[in-house]
């Protein structure tokens, strides 16, 4: 699936989160919120939508909530690209075992053989649900690249390079929270493969955490493999409201 960043944006808009997520999908569907786009499209924008973002009803409220409360684009864009690497594993997987290793060896290009090879690869090891053929590899290595370049970790239009993705501190501290309500471990927070998404290595997380702290989003607290990572709300939802409210205060 492509990256849908428009059709997501516009969703999210005229998303009413005193209605249910069926409510609010029928009522898309009645209104035609996306224009001349054929029923089967809307339909499948439709679906891609709920499972990447409403999958778990948490990370959808505080997607809303940002939106229609003013949050600055930038914000949007690294959430609306997390959260749908954690829907797609192959999307995810490319990232963090391709991209990123390949960043840290100082390539800057991205021949999209490369991805082919990798997806290959995991074919040949089992990891895909069936055993894909070559113009199937071609197909979701050609479509990965599309979506990774629309989530502006990679650009160019034919030869792609990589771009790491422009990651807002308040941005960092909600993904931070989400991971931490998952691994229930600030150490394992710290030391977790998704910050690679951001091709960020532990040290740049770290940074990352002292910075968010020193803007009042959390409390880090570090001493050898003791990690202790402290938030001012529950929920991702309720935690929105902190970083708006922070954002506007400063």
């Amino acid at each position: 699936a492509s990256a849908l960043i428009a059709d997501t944006k516009l969703l999210l808009a005229e998303w009413n989160l005193a209605q249910s997520v069926a409510e609010n999908l029928n009522r898309a569907r009645r209104e035609n919120i996306f224009g001349k786009a054929s029923r089967k499209r809307v339909e499948d924008i439709l679906l891609i939508f709920r499972q990447r973002y409403f999958d778990d009803a948490d990370v959808g409220a505080a997607l809303v909530t940002l939106t229609q409360n003013g949050a600055p684009a930038q914000w949007i864009a690294p959430l609306l690209y997390f959260f749908s690497a954690q829907n797609d594993r192959t999307l995810r997987d490319i990232v963090i075992e391709v991209l990123y290793p390949r960043h840290l060896a100082g390539y800057t290009d991205l021949p999209v053989q490369v991805v082919v090879r990798a997806i290959r690869n995991w074919v040949a090891e089992g990891k895909t649900t069936t055993r894909w053929g070559e113009e199937t590899i071609t197909r979701v290595a050609q479509g990965l690249a599309a979506t990774l370049r629309d989530f502006g970790v990679l650009q160019g239009a034919v030869n792609k390079h990589l771009t790491p993705i422009y990651l807002p501190t308040p941005s960092f501290a909600l993904i931070a929270l989400w991971l931490q309500q998952r691994e229930r471990s600030g150490h394992l927070v710290l030391q977790s493969d998704d910050w690679r998404l951001f091709f960020l290595p532990v040290e740049g997380v770290e940074r990352f955490f002292i910075e968010a702290q020193q803007e009042h989003l959390l409390t880090y607290n570090a001493a050898g493999s003791v990690v202790r990572i402290e938030f001012p709300a529950a929920s991702l939802a309720e935690y929105t409201h902190v970083l708006l409210t922070n954002q506007r205060a400063r």
